[in-house]
């Protein structure tokens, strides 16, 4: 079988699910063997992300995917009806961080598909094969790959209370993602609507967008759709997490009780075994859980990725790249002072000096920073809030490189922090402070 794009561009809008931001989604034709990628074009140089298993991030209630300091929220319905419409290469733009809940079902994107008209291309399409049965189990929750040719999905679909157990097994095809599983509307009990708002999630949540389940009562603006629509829309969810494997998967899974967090660790088992068995390797022991690791990727930040977390811009970015991280609570910056500063022009004639004043406001800057790494926010900003025990020790001047260092001292959960700061040139402090800083939504 041939790979497949599209033929044209199709676009969408809506509000998202977890953000409840306004967002445009359009689908755009790739290249054979350009696989799926996800491109951010609110964001400076439009910075791309491909999804893989080695970029899942959040899985609470939703799939996340990361590159660096660059997200994607709730992947799975869009990456389903790419998977399940059988489209290889594609490029997904969106203009904020989440694509839009619509309906919560996958078919306004399948209809988008069909809309753009998938084509064939030149090159062969490569699949995943399982070769011997891959499984993953959490307490009562199961998942097995098992070898097939072709690609189903049994699944057995229950909450936790045992009401509303549901069973299908489907061979996948687009016909029967069009018509038997993109529809399904994803779903909540309503106990847990409380608590999902606390975690900041599901913000633009609304009856028109999911199916509530009060006890044996079904709230939503219209019937639903099929007596089963909860399991359809699980093996829907399976559909797209799967499709982080990178190309189409023959096998047929078994599920009992997915969700996300089982969906990506079946993921990760698949992409394991098959690295091991190309390498002739038996599969390595699972490392205990432990401390969180900062990653290479995201050990420093360079400029864009400076860009990305803080909204300031010329002439009042006082950052120029993070040098490290140090475990969770310290950092090192760096800002290069020249003489092309603007201020250089009245502070003062014939004597340039860097003010004091943006020395405190570079060392905030990378308090700041410091705070949204630590927690992992998005759609925040840092807001400097006040300054103790501040002193200036020696001039900096255009040449300078200003090394910041920041030590995060106090936490007041994850939106108030106390830091303490100094900048070195040389080696040498030039200036120290004690900054308070807060991390506040958009709107605020």
């Amino acid at each position: 079988m041939k790979q497949r794009t599209i033929r044209r561009e199709a676009s969408v809008r809506g509000k998202a699910l977890h953000t409840g931001a306004e967002v445009t989604l359009t689908l755009k034709p790739a290249k054979e063997n350009s696989g799926i990628v996800f491109r951010r074009i609110d964001l400076y140089n439009k910075p791309e992300i491909r999804p893989s298993a080695d970029s899942i991030g959040d899985l609470v209630r939703c799939t996340t995917i990361t590159s660096g300091h660059v997200k994607v929220h709730t992947v799975e319905h869009i990456l389903s009806a790419i998977y399940g419409m059988n489209v290889d290469n594609v490029i997904i733009e969106m203009d904020a961080s989440e694509p839009p809940i619509l309906d919560g079902s996958a078919k306004f994107f399948a209809n988008l598909i069909n809309e753009a008209e998938p084509i064939e291309q030149g090159a062969d399409r490569s699949y995943c094969e399982i070769m011997k049965p891959i499984s993953v189990t959490r307490s009562n929750r199961s998942m097995i790959a098992l070898p097939y040719n072709g690609f189903k999905v049994t699944c057995t679909s229950s909450d936790d209370r045992g009401v509303h157990t549901q069973h299908l097994s489907l061979d996948i095809d687009p016909e029967t993602y069009c018509l038997e599983l993109a529809p399904a509307r994803t779903f909540t009990i309503y106990e847990d609507i409380e608590e999902l708002l606390k975690l900041g999630k599901i913000q633009g949540g609304s009856l028109d967008s999911a199916v509530i389940i009060k006890g044996d009562k079904i709230l939503s603006k219209e019937p639903l759709r099929f007596a089963d629509e909860f399991v359809r829309h699980k093996i829907l969810d399976v559909i797209g997490d799967l499709a982080l494997v990178g190309m189409p998967i023959k096998a047929h899974i078994i599920a009992v009780r997915p969700g996300h967090a089982l969906n990506a660790e079946l993921t990760k088992s698949i992409i394991d075994v098959q690295r091991d068995m190309k390498m002739g390797k038996k599969k390595k022991p699972q490392t205990p859980a432990g401390p969180v690791v900062i990653s290479e990727e995201e050990a420093c930040l360079d400029i864009k990725q400076v860009l990305n977390m803080l909204p300031h811009r010329y002439p009042f970015v006082l950052i120029d790249r993070v040098v490290e991280f140090i475990g969770n609570t310290e950092l090192r910056a760096i800002k290069n002072v020249t003489i092309n500063e603007p201020y250089f022009v009245g502070h003062f004639p014939g004597q340039p000096v860097m003010p004091g004043v943006l020395q405190v406001e570079a060392m905030a800057q990378a308090a700041g920073l410091l705070m949204m790494h630590n927690t992992r926010t998005e759609n925040k900003l840092a807001y400097f809030m006040s300054c103790d025990r501040v002193k200036f020790r020696k001039a900096v001047v255009p040449g300078d490189q200003l090394e910041i260092c920041v030590k995060l001292m106090r936490k007041r959960g994850d939106r108030i922090g106390i830091a303490e700061a100094c900048g070195k040139v040389n080696g040498k402090v030039v200036s120290s402070a004690e900054l308070m800083f807060s991390i506040v939504d958009h709107e605020e």
